[in-house]
């Protein structure tokens, strides 16, 4: 059975005295920056100038500086850019990580599919909230945390392990608890999920049912409210307390339409082609694609925002949210 790790697990004196930079000052960066921060740690921040990130840090009462700067000075280098553009930064900052100092992340993909190719010199390890930085950064004030996956990629110090659980204590996490996993499950799981599921699956669910609806002669109103709007009602059910309460909360009517079609909408060859990606993650394709596409110039990818951006049902929702103001004051 997995194990969880909680606070009596994890020991905040292994970070006395040392330093931590946060390369990136975006949700992620901004949050667990400041969670460390109030939990005691020393941190510096590091975030380009001019940005709008920039400002938010001098704002929280940083003082940013360069990425060769921020690793420099710090023991622990925490890479909170975005994947396509860590590497890039990694390479500027890689000869200012000296030895026994600790590269973290809280993503695997430039570690997995060998991006980063870091010294045997150097501790690696992961420590990734499972929740968007502003929980992370709500439940901590709110004297809670959100779960937090841990990994050890290298262990040059024999002190991993126990700098990641120091570290996910410093940003509330063991106060929900820890769960151990490895570079390359939680970069494909991730992955698997945005991709299958969370992403790709839920808006081309929702794009296609939408449409279907529209070309059947109903309202795009209609079909708005009842293949778009209505999800979040589902999902916080869902996110709360699980599908089969979600079941037993929806209308028996409801309840029966989902047994009786889903199977028939995600079927054997729906799951084939879930396996077909789930292969390419694991063998690479979808990285070495993403990778190329960033180096040439993100030209299919910026079509497809472009192209997704001007569909009816973006034109629809805009009109429709307008008439419910409580979504403005979120």
């Amino acid at each position: 059975m997995i194990k969880v790790y909680y606070d009596d697990d994890a020991d905040l004196n292994l970070l006395e005295g040392t330093k931590i930079a946060i390369i990136g000052y975006g949700a992620q960066g901004r949050c667990q920056a400041l969670n460390l921060r109030d939990s005691g740690m020393d941190v510096i921040v590091s975030e380009l100038p001019g940005t709008a990130n920039y400002q938010q840090a001098v704002a929280d009462g940083f003082s940013p500086v360069g990425a060769e700067e921020a690793a420099k000075e710090a023991m622990l280098v925490q890479m909170l850019v975005q994947d396509h553009v860590q590497a890039a930064v990694y390479k500027k900052i890689e000869p200012l990580l000296t030895e026994g100092k600790g590269l973290i992340f809280s993503h695997g993909f430039n570690i997995h599919y060998n991006q980063i190719v870091p010294p045997s010199t150097l501790d690696v390890f992961m420590v990734a909230p499972k929740s968007p930085g502003t929980l992370v950064r709500s439940e901590y004030e709110a004297g809670r945390g959100v779960p937090c996956l841990i990994a050890v990629y290298q262990d040059y110090t024999k002190k991993a392990k126990d700098l990641a659980l120091a570290y996910a204590k410093a940003i509330g996490g063991t106060r929900a608890g820890v769960i151990e996993t490895t570079f390359k499950e939680e970069t494909e799981t991730d992955l698997f999920g945005e991709q299958v599921v969370l992403c790709g699956g839920v808006s081309e669910l929702i794009i296609n049912g939408f449409e279907t609806l529209v070309e059947a002669g109903y309202q795009p109103e209609m079909a708005y409210f009842e293949c778009l709007h209505e999800l979040k009602l589902i999902v916080d059910i869902i996110y709360a307390k699980g599908i089969a309460m979600m079941d037993y909360v929806v209308s028996d009517t409801a309840e029966y339409g989902d047994y009786a079609t889903g199977p028939r909408i995600i079927n054997a060859e729906t799951r084939e082609m879930m396996r077909q990606v789930l292969t390419e993650i694991q063998d690479g394709t979808f990285a070495r694609n993403w990778i190329l596409e960033n180096q040439a110039g993100r030209p299919h990818f910026l079509a497809m925002r472009r192209k997704r951006s001007e569909h009816v049902i973006e034109e629809v929702g805009q009109r429709l949210r307008a008439m419910m103001p409580w979504m403005r004051e979120e």
